[in-house]
């Protein structure tokens, strides 16, 4: 692993690692390390990584110790999108359809996991590595990190991609983005909404991990229920949203940690959760 995409306070046991993908549990907080790990291919989303992606997400996404997930790439890169070398080599139908099939479901896990996902991004993140940071919850980028849906400059349409992209950034950005294939920067790309903070290079991971502590900090329970009802009522009207919101909030404040956070709050002291 380059040690540029390790996060600052990590423990260095021997990493679970596949062919395409590490995972290193941090410590103890249940913060969890996804790093992409195809660097000399500046982390394109192989089959075989997708697959990796996948199983580790399923993982996850049962693991109740688990309390925030950080996707990271090794090298000079975050990700370059898919491997077109591998597209290429299987020219049919019905393998494109299975190969970007494969990459949805890894994007749809992302949305479905009960835990903040936070893509720490340097180098570029261009075509569905540009998806990939959008579909994620959160994003701190380097200021040298360069944003493209460019596949257009190749004949292909980003499709998949702009379904993060136009739920991140407003449409007309999000529209040039997909016709021109033109980079945008970090900064362009916070402006839009794209990411949540820009900081230098040298300070990328302690940030990252400023965005974590302030996540562990409140209670699990809150944060699983929290995310599952933002994304949902973001699909609905509005009526129909505030319905969602409502019994989401009831059944949030009958949880202990909910009752205990209010009487602290009357009690004029630092809440006890578990």
């Amino acid at each position: 692993m380059n040690a540029s995409a390790r996060p600052t306070g990590e423990r260095d046991p021997a990493p679970h690692q596949t062919e395409a993908l590490i995972r290193r549990d941090r410590d103890a907080r249940g913060v969890i390390t996804l790093t992409l790990n195809r660097p000399q291919a500046f982390n394109a989303l192989s089959e075989a990584l997708l697959g990796a992606l996948q199983r580790e997400l399923d993982a996850l996404e049962t693991d109740e110790s688990a309390r925030v997930l950080v996707l990271a790439g090794a090298g000079k890169a975050f990700c370059a999108g898919h491997d077109l070398r591998e597209m290429r080599a299987q020219p049919s139908l019905e393998y494109y359809q299975r190969l970007f099939t494969q990459c949805s479901q890894v994007m749809l896990t992302l949305r479905r996991l009960p835990v903040p996902v936070i893509a720490r991004v340097h180098g570029i993140a261009t075509a569905a590595g540009c998806q990939l940071v959008a579909q994620c919850d959160l994003a701190v980028a380097s200021s040298d990190a360069r944003f493209a849906v460019s596949g257009v400059n190749l004949g292909l349409f980003c499709s998949t991609p702009g379904v993060p992209l136009s739920r991140n950034v407003p449409l007309k950005p999000a529209f040039e983005m997909l016709v021109t294939g033109d980079f945008i920067d970090a900064a362009a790309a916070h402006e839009r909404g794209l990411v949540n903070r820009v900081v230098v290079a040298e300070a990328l991971d302690a940030e990252v991990e400023k965005l974590v502590a302030g996540i562990l900090r409140k209670p699990r329970v809150a944060i699983a229920l929290g995310k599952e009802l933002f994304y949902r009522q973001s699909e609905l009207p509005l009526a129909a949203a505030y319905e969602a919101a409502n019994r989401t909030m009831a059944g949030n404040m009958m949880e202990s940690v909910a009752l205990e956070g209010v009487q602290a709050f009357i009690d004029k002291r630092a809440p006890r959760w578990e």
